[in-house]
């Protein structure tokens, strides 16, 4: 068994035609999308020709893809598997956007993938480090659309205007929903040439949402797939088919695409959601949808605030300097009702869980001494909560 990167050894020199596309190609590209492409591939507006991996090789800037440090290594060697693989080493990418901006909130970023064949597959990417996409993801909860949301449609629409014939929608985690998303609301004849839709452990939506759009239409042709232990994947995702995909790491951090395993070139399937894992999702999803539009404001306003207390605008250095501004989260935390305190707690844990496992090379005793301090400054939090338990609402 191996990671996509070992996927890349061993079936990069198979063609699609030898070897057809799968679910692992897609997860290869949906990461792919996370490498920051900026001044490299043309956007939209831009009347230049698709450009190929091997010009993006030869860039001037081609150090700047990996300007997000926690992954620099699996990275460049994803990198480098693509460009000196027969399976991908063809690919041309176009129509490249990556828009954050911090008052509106919005983290959107998508690129249009030209394969060999004649296969054409848009990507959105997810999540990053920024803590404004993190809390995009939050949003996702609420019934009306986010901005990522509501930029997808237009971008899949006008992305769709430079491709031929039918073509592939998907992305990782966020990017997910927003393949799914754009999917359900783009004009029909758009809708029409997607053949398929690749959803990498993305959050799901409310029913509502579901209402609003053609999800019944477009469900058929999506395929969703979530590691053992899938908590954003399974946000909001109360029905529907997925597959369970094995993952070489434990909790949280098998969100990350480079821990889920391959073998003999398709993943590991496994049976179900580890039950544990099953019982805090069903638990946390039936607590989000008791929520009321205004509750589920308050909830995700006040961990936001939570989180920009620590004054950074990244969770890697949130996990790492919160600890100094305790007194400003204690206080953030303290003037919502105990439920959901609770439940910000609950989150604040994995979100340590998950960023620290994904921080850049770091000694074990450097994580360990960051551990042991995390586990102190909660449990100062907690303390100064149930000081103040009393002014909670």
């Amino acid at each position: 068994m191996g990671t996509i990167l070992d996927y890349l050894k061993e079936y990069g020199h198979y063609s699609l035609t030898e070897q057809p596309f799968n679910d692992v190609d897609s997860l290869v590209i949906s990461q792919f999308s996370y490498l920051k492409l900026d001044g490299i591939v043309p956007g939209p507006l831009e009347k230049c020709t698709p450009v190929s991996i091997q010009e993006i090789a030869a860039h001037a800037d081609y150090d700047h893809l990996y300007a997000d440090e926690r992954h620099r290594k699996d990275n460049t060697a994803l990198f480098l598997g693509i460009l000196n693989s027969r399976r991908f080493g063809g690919m041309r990418l176009w129509n490249y956007v990556n828009q954050i901006e911090l008052e509106k909130e919005i983290q959107f970023s998508a690129v249009v993938c030209g394969l060999s064949e004649g296969l054409t597959y848009v990507v959105f990417r997810g999540t990053d480090e920024n803590i404004v996409g993190w809390k995009e993801d939050l949003n996702l909860a609420f019934s009306e659309p986010v901005p990522g949301q509501m930029c997808s449609v237009p971008y899949l629409e006008q992305a769709a205007e430079t491709i031929r014939g039918s073509f592939y929608v998907g992305g990782h985690s966020k990017g997910g929903n927003l393949a799914v998303y754009s999917s359900m609301h783009c004009a029909p004849e758009v809708r029409d040439r997607i053949a398929r839709i690749y959803d990498h452990d993305g959050p799901g939506f409310r029913p509502e949402v579901k209402r609003q759009g053609a999800w019944q239409e477009i469900e058929p042709r999506i395929r969703k797939t979530v590691p053992r232990s899938s908590l954003v994947g399974m946000l909001l995702y109360t029905d529907g088919v997925y597959q369970v995909v094995e993952s070489k790491t434990l909790g949280l951090a098998q969100h990350n695409p480079y821990t889920w395993l391959v073998k003999d070139g398709s993943f590991c399937i496994v049976d179900q959601i580890r039950a544990g894992r099953r019982f805090v999702d069903q638990a946390l999803n039936k607590w989000i949808l008791s929520l009321d539009q205004e509750q589920m404001h308050v909830f995700v306003d006040t961990l936001y605030r939570v989180v920009q207390a620590s004054e950074t605008d990244n969770l890697i250095d949130f996990t790492a300097h919160w600890f100094q501004s305790i007194q400003k989260i204690g206080k953030a935390v303290g003037e919502v009702d105990e439920e959901t305190a609770d439940v910000i707690l609950r989150i604040m844990r994995a979100l340590f869980e998950t960023v620290s496992l994904h921080a850049k090379d770091e000694a074990k005793g450097k994580r360990e001494a960051q551990k042991e301090r995390f586990e102190q400054g909660m449990a100062q939090l907690e303390h100064h909560l149930g000081k103040s338990g009393g002014d909670k609402k």
